[in-house]
């Protein structure tokens, strides 16, 4: 365990995010090269088939993923005021909320996917490969969830390296197992999607093994599993408001998803190398937000608020010397990665696909300080405005399939994302500058 209300902001919060940095971007390197195995071995439609169904997927684990970092906020909060007792009450009622939603999702996930596909308007070529791809994910999406329970659990403690580790050893055996089914068991994409699913039941169980030895003074007794309606409020509102963002950004994701694949396979193609590599980049201002939601958490417990406003001030600094960093890697190494990704120099994939990024680079400026806002504003216990951003993101992408994609084309696409996150910077920034602790304790 470690607290994060001692010593120098910036340093603390950067040495909290560096193994959640490395976590995502071994999580994403792992996507780019299962992406790319499959394009090699299986080809382009089945390539296309990963982009056009993880909207679907996302949308699934990322609510999941949202609901624990909302429970991990109180066992944070409670973690800073060193109220063990709480945690424990907080970490039983984490487990029976979390379950019980991954159930529901994956078998309404189930029973749906073939529907939502279709009013994805998915191309004919595409489809088989892509409902052979998404059920095999669905049905192990409790694996998943199992991570993310425990890991955002680790994480609220003060615990940032082992959920790292059991990601590690995750993602070199996924790679594996990727290569073994699709090249030379010959599984074609269902391969991809098995060796996925095996390793995500890996890391979960890595991580609940290690948890179960570690920290058993956190582990729920018998009288724990009697939570307080306050305290199931705590959780429910706090899980639901970080679910539901996620949800609702995906939700706008998923129709402007129905737009690009109205577009061709070509373009489905170049938007799905194209996020790729965004999901990368964006991995390193995402988990400074990450970290800022454990940093305020547990200052907010403690009552260190001159803290908390010190942190945001220097993780805004940190944010904005990233993107100056990203930007470069993007406009030099751009075309080089799209084009090994995608196993394909055609111009019609490679061009779109670095116009979109280019673009959307240009814009991280923005996006870094969205990332801290929005989880500094969670971590202090306020659910509405992050949700409020996130509804005005999706109304974005809504209006943009209306208007900005049959004007544009791809274009209307790559600057869609770039104008919410001007909008909802905005909105994130008044709200705290009115809610904002004003404190001085220092504990």
């Amino acid at each position: 365990m470690k607290e994060l209300t001692k010593g120098y902001p910036a340093k603390v919060i950067l040495l909290f995010a560096f193994p959640l940095m490395a976590s995502c971007i071994f999580q994403q390197l792992y996507n780019m090269i299962d992406a790319k195995i499959v394009s090699a071995y299986v080809g382009t439609n089945a390539f296309a088939a990963i982009g056009a169904t993880a909207v679907v997927s996302n949308m699934i684990i990322g609510f999941i993923n949202g609901l624990t970092q909302g429970f991990a906020i109180s066992i944070a909060n409670s973690f800073g005021a060193n109220n063990f007792e709480k945690i424990r009450r907080f970490v039983a009622g984490a487990i029976i909320l979390t379950f019980s939603t991954a159930v529901i999702f994956t078998a309404a996930g189930e029973i749906l996917i073939k529907k939502i596909l279709v009013a994805l308007n998915t191309t004919e070529d595409v489809m088989p490969y892509a409902v052979s791809y998404v059920r095999i994910i669905l049905a192990g999406i409790i694996f998943a969830t199992l991570y993310n329970f425990c890991a955002n659990t680790l994480r609220a403690l003060g615990d940032s390296k082992t959920p790292l580790y059991c990601l590690i050893v995750a993602v070199v055996l996924n790679i594996f197992l990727d290569l073994l089914f699709v090249k030379f068991f010959s599984w074609e994409i269902k391969g991809a999607a098995y060796a996925t699913v095996i390793a995500q039941a890996v890391s979960g169980f890595s991580c609940l093994i290690y948890m179960l030895f570690k920290y058993k003074e956190i582990l729920p007794k018998s009288e724990d599993l009697k939570l307080t309606g306050k305290e199931y409020g705590d959780l429910v509102t706090t899980g639901l408001a970080m679910g539901l963002m996620s949800c609702i950004v995906n939700i706008g994701t998923v129709i402007l998803q129905g737009a690009i694949n109205g577009l061709g396979t070509e373009i489905i193609t170049a938007h799905t190398a194209a996020r790729r590599l965004f999901d990368i980049l964006t991995v390193f201002l995402y988990t400074i937000g990450i970290a800022m939601t454990t940093y305020v958490s547990q200052n907010m417990g403690a009552g260190n608020y001159k803290r908390i406003r010190q942190g945001i001030w220097q993780a805004h600094i940190i944010v904005t010397a990233i993107t100056t960093v990203l930007m470069i890697i993007c406009f030099t190494l751009g075309r080089t990665i799209v084009e090994w990704i995608t196993s394909t120099d055609n111009k019609e994939i490679v061009e779109p696909a670095i116009m979109y990024m280019k673009i959307s680079v240009s814009f991280f400026y923005i996006l870094g300080p969205l990332f801290v806002m929005r989880c500094s504003l969670q971590g202090m216990g306020h659910k509405i405005m992050p949700v409020v951003s996130s509804i005005a993101e999706m109304l974005i992408k809504i209006l943009s399939v209306i208007f900005l994609v049959p004007a544009f084309a791809y274009k209307g696409v790559a600057y869609t994302e770039p104008i919410s996150w001007v909008i909802m910077a905005v909105l994130l920034w008044i709200t705290y500058f009115f809610v904002r602790p004003t404190g001085n304790a220092e504990k």
